[in-house]
C-alpha cells in the first residue's frame, strides 16, 4: 500500500513539474525575439551546392532566398540578414555555395505560427575531422564563442545541427574512434553551454573522402542520447566530385532538418517534409528546467521515505 502511494506521488510530482515548466517555457518561447540554431560540421554543412571546380554558380533556390525573418551571425558577431552562402566569412579557405541552413530556416518559419525570427549561427569548416572539434581546440572554442555571442541581443539557442564525418572515412583508426569522439563532443558541448538537454540534430553522411564510409555511418547511427535525432542523407544527389551535395539535395536536407527541429519545440505545428530516414528520436524534452525540478522533487521524496513511517 505504501509503495503504491509513493509511486503515485512521484508520478504526479514529475507530471506537475513538467506541466509547470512546459507552460512557462512556452510563454518564454513566444516572447523571445530570436530562435537561434547553431550550424556546425564540415563542408556539406558549410555548403558546396552549386560549387564546381572551386567556382560557385550563384544559383539560389526560392527556398534559400533572403527574408527579414531569417538572420545570420557574421564573422564579427553581428546579426545581419541571412543570404547565401551562409558560411562565406566563416569557411574562408574554401569556396562556399548553398548549404542546408537557409532551407531549414525557411521551412521552420513557414511551418510554425510562433517561431518569430530565426537566427542562424554558421560555424562549419570544410575538411575537418571530429578530432579537430574536440574540447579545447580552436574549432570547439570558436563554436562556444559564437554560441555565446549569439545570445547577447536576446533569443534562445534551440538546437545544434551537426553534419560532419566525411574526413574521418580516410583512416580505419579514425573511423573506429568516431563514435567515442562524437559522443564526447556532444556531451562536452552541452556541458559547456550549460544546456544538458540541448536538442542536437545530426546528419549521417552519404559520402566520404575514404573507404570507411559505412564504418562512420554506423558510428553515427549508434549515438544514443536524449533530445537527439539523426537524419540520414544517404541517397541524396551529389556534385560531380561525388563528395558534396547538390543544391537541390541541400534544399531537401534542410527541409528534413526543419521537420526534425520542430519536434523539439513546444506546441508547434509539425508536418512531414519528405522521406529521409529519422533515427534515434528521443522524447521531445526541450524544457531544461523540467529535468532539475523533477530531480529535486525526487530527492525530497526519497528523504521523506527514509523517515519513520507508521503503516495503518
Amino acid at each position: 500500500m505504501l509503495k503504491t502511494n509513493i509511486s503515485s506521488y512521484l508520478h504526479w510530482i514529475l507530471l506537475l513539474s513538467y506541466t509547470l515548466n512546459l507552460d512557462r517555457s512556452s510563454c518564454e518561447f513566444r516572447s523571445n525575439d530570436k530562435t537561434i540554431i547553431l550550424l556546425a560540421g564540415q563542408s556539406n554543412m558549410a555548403g558546396r551546392g552549386g560549387v564546381i571546380n572551386d567556382k560557385w554558380d550563384g544559383i539560389i533556390p526560392e527556398e534559400c532566398g533572403p527574408t527579414p525573418s531569417i538572420l545570420r551571425l557574421d564573422a564579427k558577431h553581428r546579426w545581419v540578414e541571412a543570404t547565401e552562402p551562409l558560411h562565406r566569412d566563416i569557411d574562408t579557405n574554401h569556396t562556399c555555395g548553398v548549404g542546408p541552413g537557409m532551407a531549414l530556416a525557411h521551412a521552420v518559419v513557414r511551418k510554425s505560427f510562433e517561431i518569430g525570427t530565426v537566427g542562424l549561427v554558421p560555424c562549419a569548416v570544410g575538411g575537418t575531422n571530429i578530432s579537430h572539434w574536440s574540447r579545447g581546440g580552436h574549432l570547439y572554442n570558436q563554436l562556444i564563442k559564437r554560441a555565446m555571442a549569439s545570445l547577447r541581443e536576446g533569443g534562445t539557442i534551440q538546437a545544434l545541427v551537426w553534419y560532419q564525418g566525411e574526413s574521418d572515412t580516410l583512416l580505419k583508426q579514425d573511423a573506429d574512434a568516431y563514435n567515442r569522439r562524437l559522443l564526447n563532443f556532444f556531451l562536452d558541448f552541452r556541458t559547456d553551454l550549460q544546456s544538458p538537454m540541448l536538442p542536437i540534430i545530426q546528419v549521417a553522411i552519404t559520402s566520404g573522402e575514404g573507404r570507411f564510409i559505412e564504418d562512420v555511418r554506423q558510428a553515427q547511427m549508434a549515438v544514443d542520447l536524449l533530445n537527439f535525432q539523426t537524419i540520414d542523407a544517404k541517397g541524396l544527389p551529389l556534385e560531380p566530385d561525388n563528395l558534396h551535395l547538390t543544391t537541390p539535395a541541400q534544399v531537401q536536407l534542410g527541409q528534413q532538418l526543419a521537420h526534425a527541429f520542430l519536434h523539439f519545440l513546444p506546441g508547434q505545428v509539425q508536418t512531414n517534409a519528405g522521406s529521409l530516414l529519422v533515427q534515434n528520436a528521443a522524447p521531445s524534452i526541450s524544457h531544461y528546467n523540467f529535468f532539475y525540478t523533477a530531480l529535486i522533487a525526487s530527492i525530497i521524496l526519497i528523504y521523506h521515505i527514509s523517515l519513520p513511517v507508521h503503516i495503518l
